[in-house]
């Protein structure tokens, strides 16, 4: 199977190879999914260091047991509204493009399993609408989730640049 992405034919996941283990969490009242693979570790919210002129959905800058971690508001990347921190909102830490980085959710919800016949194709919503960071979408236990793809939600030149002028 393929989908067109920015003018050019790229090849999706199969669902077979989407199936597996979630970390899945929630944003406002949507459900998204992680594949547990790319999750190194779960924390919760602790105090954030700014970095100047970086785009308003990174956050700033953290020290995890001395490693300098980029975080990113997911609410933001994804257009959405600044959310209240409440006690349940976390940062998870994912490894993509050989960078740890810190994503704040409002909440976990779990760790489950995804079957490959509950899994559909990300929706095609035309040529202004990008869905190309959506893996596909876990229809189970008459939830919605989207499966994201971390590697698209999370660009590369941004995070080492944080990453590198903060370790500077």
């Amino acid at each position: 199977m393929s989908t067109m992405v920015s003018g050019r034919a790229e090849t999706a996941p199969s669902r077979q190879h989407l199936a597996g283990k979630y970390v899945t969490f929630f944003l406002e009242n949507e459900e998204y999914g992680l594949p547990i693979l790319a999750v190194r570790e779960i924390i919760g919210l602790v105090p954030i260091t700014s970095v100047p002129q970086t785009p308003p959905y990174i956050r700033g800058i953290i020290n995890l047991r001395g490693q300098v971690i980029p975080v990113v508001d997911l609410r933001l990347k994804f257009g959405m509204p600044p959310g209240e921190e409440t006690r349940e909102s976390c940062i998870i830490v994912v490894r993509v493009h050989n960078v740890d980085t810190g994503v704040i959710v409002d909440r976990m919800s779990e760790v489950t399993d995804v079957e490959e016949e509950n899994i559909e194709e990300a929706p095609q919503m035309g040529g202004e609408v990008d869905t190309s960071f959506i893996l596909g979408i876990d229809k189970s236990d008459d939830r919605v989730r989207l499966l994201l793809d971390l590697e698209k939600v999370l660009a590369p030149g941004v995070l080492k640049a944080v990453h590198e002028n903060a370790a500077a």
